[in-house]
């Protein structure tokens, strides 16, 4: 897919724009300058200020009312679509209380090997977070956790020291940015001998690979997740209906 000059420029407003509101320049409750301000400001039409408009309105920062302009809102504390396939994705970690343990918090470039285990494109420099999720007690870790974050908001690896829970959230709210669609995976795998001496099974146990691809409303993958659960550690529980034509 080709992208015009011109679709690049709304997405490079609407960056700097949503930085600026994270970062405090228009607090909430502010409005932002009017379409011909912002016109001027950026030399670009006024159909690429609307475009720009648009995306920060999918990212519930500003609302747009008619003669009253483009106010700075305060973000909901979570994104529904994307925090339900977290929570049913995440069901046995999160709900069992199984706590993130991190082994490495570092930067890394992507090689044949994790280009194929997270679909990331080879060469490109990724934050990996690498680590396992252990419940409460002496019990055997619940899975291998991996994070590959978007060398863009990298500098969530800050803060993971402290935090227990899904890190999309925490680049949202850093960077203003909305997690809009959560892609899985499932994949069977043989765990190898490195993992299967973390996950405490023999090598070669059968597991269950989740790979999780977190994309933003501009279309940027803010963040891949790999899961390898040993397969008697995770249970996947799915209902479905029949539509009536």
């Amino acid at each position: 897919m080709t992208v015009s000059p011109a679709e690049h420029r709304y997405l490079q407003v609407a960056r700097t724009l949503r930085k600026e509101i994270v970062d405090g320049v228009y607090p909430v409750g502010s409005h932002l300058p009017t379409e011909h301000e912002l016109c001027e400001r950026f030399e670009v039409s006024r159909y690429t200020i609307r475009e720009a408009l648009r995306r920060l309105r999918d990212d519930n920062l500003v609302e747009s009312r008619p003669r009253a302009g483009t106010t700075v809102v305060p973000r909901p504390t979570t994104n529904s679509y994307a925090q339900d396939v977290m929570s049913i994705n995440d069901l046995l970690a999160f709900a069992t209380g199984a706590q993130f343990t991190i082994d490495s918090n570092a930067m890394v470039t992507i090689d044949d090997e994790l280009a194929e285990r997270t679909g990331l494109p080879v060469d490109e420099e990724w934050l990996a977070v690498r680590g396992y999720r252990q419940a409460e007690g002496n019990k055997p870790p619940v899975c291998r956790t991996e994070y590959y974050i978007n060398r863009s908001f990298a500098a969530v690896g800050r803060l993971l020291q402290r935090h227990t829970g899904p890190i999309f959230p925490l680049i949202e709210d850093l960077f203003g940015v909305s997690v809009v669609e959560v892609h899985q995976q499932i994949t069977a795998v043989l765990v190898d001998t490195d993992l299967a001496e973390l996950l405490k099974v023999s090598p070669g146990t059968a597991a269950l690979q989740m790979q999780r691809t977190y994309t933003t409303s501009d279309g940027e993958i803010a963040q891949v997740t790999v899961n390898t659960h040993p397969s008697g550690r995770y249970r996947h529980s799915m209902t479905m209906r029949r539509v009536k034509g």
